[in-house]
């Protein structure tokens, strides 16, 4: 039996990419929130597959929210898939129809549309995926001692 607990006081945004990364984790992915892969960029989450495969994931709460983002498309270049993660209430035909589309909630989500793959080339691959180990280490060190100095994540 699983327990579902309260939600934590989380934004809508942060709610989308709780079920999203939920969902990605039951299909053998892991999950980092907020990765920076350059200088100016933030992925809402990076999710690297059981055979190497990078899928980036774009987390929009309402129109406002994806109207004002300027920068997603830079984030197509860090993945090999690009989704969206949005609720039930959000206005998908906004999206762009060569995105891949989740629908999330706190609790779960369902992919609804699969992107076409654009495989990162091997050197950016060995790269990202090294930031990714690194950032997601960084994290777990945080949680188990939140005083410690890390270093850049």
């Amino acid at each position: 039996m699983i327990l579902q607990t309260a939600l934590p006081d989380l934004m809508p945004g942060q709610l989308i990419a709780r079920g999203a990364a939920r969902h990605l984790s039951a299909l053998g992915f892991s999950c980092v929130e907020e990765f920076v892969p350059a200088r100016g960029l933030r992925l809402d989450i990076l999710a690297l597959g059981p055979k190497g495969e990078l899928w980036v994931v774009e987390c929009k709460s309402c129109r406002a929210d994806f109207t004002s983002d300027r920068k997603w498309q830079h984030y197509l270049d860090w993945g090999d898939r690009f989704f969206w993660a949005v609720d039930a209430d959000f206005p998908t035909e906004l999206l762009p129809e060569e995105t891949g589309l989740i629908l999330a909630d706190g609790y779960g989500a369902e992919i609804l549309r699969m992107p076409p793959e654009t495989r990162l080339a091997g050197a950016r691959r060995s790269a990202v995926t090294r930031r990714f180990a690194a950032h997601a280490a960084r994290r777990l060190q945080a949680l188990r001692d939140p005083g410690a100095r890390l270093g850049a994540v």
